[in-house]
This record gives C-alpha cells, sequence and structure tokens, in this order.
C-alpha cells in the first residue's frame, strides 16, 4: 500500500469517528442547553448554568474525543478529504436525538442520511483531492480568504446581536459557529503538522494560541445556538454545511491543495454537492416536525415572533 493509501486508512475512519462523537455531542449539548434558563449570546454563565448537567457533561466527552480524532484525521489526510466527511455529524446528531426522545428515525430521515452519504463518496471520489500540506501560506495570499471570513462571521453575529426575531438569531449564531469550526479546523491540520515535527514544535508558532482562542469562542457561540434554536437539526445543518465549505476553501487558498478542476468534474462535483444539500434539508426540515424538545426554564419574551424551525421565539454560536 502506498504512502497515501495509508495516510487515508487511517484519516478516513478517525474522520468518520470523529463525526460520531460530534454527532453525538451535539444532540447531548443541544438538550441540555434547553433544561437551563435562556441566556444572551457570548454570556460565559450559560456554562455555570450547565456544568453540572450530566447530559452536557457527556457532551463535552464526546466533543473533546470527536476534536481528538479529528486531529488525528487531519495529520494524515487533506482539508479536502476530512471536512467533507464531518457532514455526517448530522447523521449521528438526528439519531442520537431520536435516541433521547425515544422515538425511530422515519423514512424521510433516513432518506436525507443516505442522499448525504451518497452525494459525499460523489464529491470525493469526482474531486480526487491531491496535496497534503500543513503549512499555511504567509503574506498578502492570506488576505482574500482571510478577509472574506472575518466579514462572514462578523455579519452572523450581527444579525444575532441586533435582531429581534429569534428564528434570524438563532441563524446568525449558526453561521457565525460555522466559520469559526472550519477555521479552527484548517488551524488544527497546520499544528497537527507541527506536532509530528517534534511535541514542542506547536508551541513555537502563533497558529497554536490562535486555535486557542478561536475554538472556546465557536463553541461558546454553538452552546448558544443551541439554546435559542427551538430544534436541533436546522441549526446544526447550517453549522455542519458550513464547517467543511470553509475548511475545503483554507485547503485550497492557503495549504496548497487541490481538487479535479476541469468543466466535467466541476459540474459532477456541483451536483454531488447539490444532492449534499438536499439531503441536509431533509434532514434539517423534518427533524423540525418530529422534535419534541424539553419545555425552555424561561418563558417567551412577550411580543416575540413564533418560531419557523431555526429558532425559539423570545430566546436571546
Amino acid at each position: 500500500m502506498s504512502a497515501t493509501g495509508v495516510s487515508l486508512f487511517v484519516a478516513v475512519p478517525a474522520a468518520v469517528a470523529g463525526a460520531v462523537c460530534i454527532g453525538l455531542a451535539s444532540a447531548a449539548q443541544a438538550r441540555a442547553t434547553k433544561e437551563v434558563e435562556t441566556t444572551k449570546p457570548l454570556d460565559l454563565t450559560l456554562f455555570r448554568r450547565l456544568i453540572g448537567r450530566p447530559l452536557w457533561l457527556i457532551g463535552i466527552a464526546a466533543t473533546l474525543l470527536g476534536l481528538g480524532l479529528q486531529l488525528a484525521a487531519l495529520a494524515f489526510g487533506p482539508l479536502l478529504i476530512v471536512q467533507p466527511l464531518l457532514i455526517t455529524s448530522l447523521i449521528f446528531a438526528g439519531l442520537a436525538s431520536a435516541r433521547f426522545e425515544k422515538r425511530l428515525p422515519d423514512r424521510v430521515m433516513v432518506g436525507g442520511s443516505v442522499l448525504c452519504v451518497v452525494g459525499l463518496a460523489a464529491f470525493i471520489l469526482i474531486a480526487r483531492p491531491s496535496g497534503n500540506g500543513d503549512v499555511l501560506l504567509t503574506g498578502p495570499a492570506l488576505l482574500p480568504l482571510g478577509i472574506a471570513l472575518a466579514a462572514v462571521t462578523a455579519a452572523g453575529m450581527v444579525l444575532a446581536a441586533f435582531t429581534g426575531s429569534g428564528s434570524l438569531r438563532t441563524l446568525g449564531l449558526a453561521v457565525a459557529t460555522g466559520v469559526l469550526y472550519g477555521l479552527t479546523a484548517g488551524l488544527m491540520k497546520v499544528v497537527a503538522g507541527q506536532f509530528r515535527v517534534g511535541f514542542d514544535e506547536p508551541f513555537r508558532h502563533w497558529t497554536l494560541y490562535l486555535v486557542c482562542v478561536i475554538g472556546p469562542f465557536g463553541f461558546l457561540l454553538s452552546q448558544n445556538t443551541f439554546q435559542q434554536g427551538r430544534f436541533l437539526t436546522p441549526a446544526l445543518a447550517v453549522i455542519t454545511a458550513l464547517d467543511p465549505l470553509v475548511g475545503v476553501a483554507i485547503g485550497l487558498s492557503w495549504m496548497g491543495e487541490s481538487a479535479n478542476g476541469s468543466p466535467l468534474a466541476l459540474a459532477g462535483e456541483a451536483a454531488a454537492g447539490l444532492v449534499i444539500v438536499v439531503g441536509i434539508a431533509l434532514l434539517a426540515t423534518r427533524a423540525s416536525h418530529l422534535s419534541a424538545a424539553p419545555e425552555p426554564t424561561e418563558a417567551a419574551e412577550p411580543g416575540s415572533d413564533p418560531d419557523d424551525g431555526y429558532g425559539l421565539a423570545g430566546s436571546t454560536c
């Protein structure tokens, strides 16, 4: 087996196992955040309210295990393979959520899951990702994508902070969370490469310290997103879609990875992406009808707007 084959033999199972853990963590944390008083975005007291919740602690343990597996996958595989595989976390989150609510997924949710897996497999086969760089470009080459990511994150935060709609607030938080998660994954790829040089190597570079800031910030936003949204899957679908998109953009723009760019391949990649989007939409819309989230401890604010599937009316990534 070639070196590339060995790397993928490690990276793919690690990425899928990481997706299982992240899906379980998302379902557990989303349910736990509904059991405490609703807070405003970026309110650190949310952690104080959650710390004694067993379900939330299970979610934290699953998150840490998932991040460890993702780091292992990124150490061996390119972002263009590892990050799209994280889309499957939405499937596992739906299954875990159904288990918590003591119901079985119906045929629509199963169909959505199948579409996600088929679309993902087709995308990877057609794109044929190559390159496995773990060093960021330097200088002006970082600016176009960096500015775009900062602008999208800021737009999501502004939407969350200044909108009066619970659904738009949740959407803004989910967008900011997805971008920060994807950026964290790209930086973790660099850190993983540095660890392979030597255990002390990451501590000599700014990348690790930036991960230590962006990662927890994105996690705080995710907990706010789960608490604000009435249903898990619609908000998680936004996060799950943006995370790999940002990771792929970083791989292509900042780390020298490449994919099949012929006209026929681009058409096939677009079609595969569309299949994935349809699968995510099916999972999100169906789960919003089936979900039976527990009532929040704080009543909705007077005059709040009805929920449309993204957020809980009156609620404050």
